[in-house]
């Protein structure tokens, strides 16, 4: 037991402390991926207990790592030096949510899965696409949107405001709970994917959407020269699809889909809209020899939730990253990640973001990753690795940066966080 966890048992009523086996299966593996299987876990009730906490670390140079309910716990680099970690899980209020002006503010530790339940009697959802256990406050933390980003933007285009707790233990806010409301806007874009690097986020408030009166997928498989040309007409044209991911050969052999390219469309609209762009797009993809597959309903939901395997690690040593490139550097890509991984590396790219998902599965990782990303790096593309064995982290940078911009992060992290006690080591 470290000495701010003793102090916190010792002090505080509204905290719990959780170790060892009687941490839920969950936690046990997300501490093992990060390399703190000794540690146990901090679990405020209130936001003043967290605020209490950071303060006392603070003062006493205790780092600490804050998470939700530890799903991206291990993402990114391997903290260092960490004294206790603090989940936010119990601070899970849904506040208010003002229909009307389609807003709603949460705690961060309430669940996606919670939350989307909370609105659907209202007609409104949150265009965030990720596991139901993953927290808000780990989502905006780590940036993490999935393929609805393709109509709605990514996590920073939702965010309206929050509130965190400061290096010094204060608690601070940014931004409104109103749409026009545009105070603290950076601030919060400089907390959307900042990974709890610069302080604990506390509450909240998300702009929200009217869940669209009919939807459909539109699955389309073929050859690299078809989908090419489809997908360059699928972003010029005036239709309107809410998702569009290119699947790689492999991702779409996994899931038992067909055989070639993948192009997954999916359209939200009234029925009428979505009817006839279904059709356009149908008929833009047998004109060009691809098998096009219409997908409604449950079936639908199940070939969505499917896609979610990109995401989850098929073995302990398998390797999730995050990609980017741009949209016309996908295809090719694809070519080159089965050359590399003998096609067995399993990939998922937003058509017109170039945003994506990466699995790795097979030997010689840390030849493969220095290989992918030498490709992106080249075209203005990036790879992070977010899962991984903890011997390859040690072994390999997971953030793989050559850019330039290091130094003025290093400058907003000293002046956020100048005591280095949010997730030393995770980022820089």
């Amino acid at each position: 037991m470290t000495r701010l966890i003793a102090h916190v048992v010792e002090s505080w009523t509204d905290v719990n402390f959780v170790t060892g086996e009687s941490l839920p299966l969950p936690w046990q593996k997300a501490l093992e991926k990060t390399g703190l299987s000794s540690q146990g876990i901090l679990f405020p009730h209130r936001i003043e207990a967290l605020s209490e906490i950071v303060a006392w670390a603070k003062e006493e140079h205790c780092p600490l790592l804050v998470a939700g309910r530890g799903s991206q716990l291990s993402w990114g680099g391997l903290p260092q030096g960490i004294e206790a970690v603090v989940s936010t899980q119990n601070l899970n209020r849904i506040i208010d949510h003002a229909v009307g002006d389609l807003t709603v503010t949460v705690e961060a530790g309430v669940t996606l899965e919670a939350l989307q339940a909370q609105l659907a009697p209202t007609g409104q959802f949150l265009p965030l696409d990720s596991a139901g256990t993953a927290t808000l406050g780990g989502l905006v933390a780590t940036a993490e949107a999935g393929s609805w980003r393709h109509r709605y933007g990514g996590v920073r285009d939702l965010v309206l405001g929050l509130s965190f707790v400061r290096g010094d233990g204060a608690i601070a806010k940014a931004g409104g709970r109103v749409v026009k409301n545009v105070a603290g806007y950076d601030l919060m874009k400089l907390f959307t994917g900042s990974y709890g690097t610069l302080g604990a986020i506390t509450q909240i408030t998300f702009r929200t959407y009217p869940i669209p009166d009919a939807s459909s997928t539109l699955l389309l498989i073929g050859g690299k020269s078809a989908i090419a040309a489809l997908q360059h007409t699928l972003i010029m044209s005036p239709l309107t699809p809410t998702r569009a991911d290119l699947l790689s050969p492999s991702l779409v052999q996994k899931l038992n889909l067909g055989q070639g390219i993948g192009l997954v469309v999916r359209f939200q609209s009234i029925p009428a809209s979505v009817q006839q762009q279904q059709d356009q797009l149908m008929s833009l993809g047998q004109q060009a020899g691809l098998t096009c597959t219409v997908y409604t309903e449950n079936e639908e939901t199940q070939l969505w939730q499917a896609l979610q395997t990109i995401n989850q690690p098929a073995t302990p040593e398998a390797i999730t990253a995050k990609l980017a490139l741009l949209p016309a550097e996908i295809l090719p890509f694809f070519d080159h990640l089965d050359l590399v991984t003998q096609q067995q590396g399993l990939a998922l790219l937003h058509t017109s973001s170039g945003l994506g998902k990466l699995q790795l599965t097979g030997e010689n990782a840390r030849e493969q990753i220095n290989k992918l990303r030498a490709f992106c790096q080249i075209r203005q593309g990036f790879i992070t690795v977010l899962e991984a064995p903890v011997s390859l982290k040690q072994d390999l940078d997971p953030w793989g940066y050559s850019g330039n911009a290091w130094g003025t992060m290093e400058q907003i992290k000293q002046k956020f966080d100048p005591a280095n006690i949010f997730s030393p080591g995770r980022f820089f």
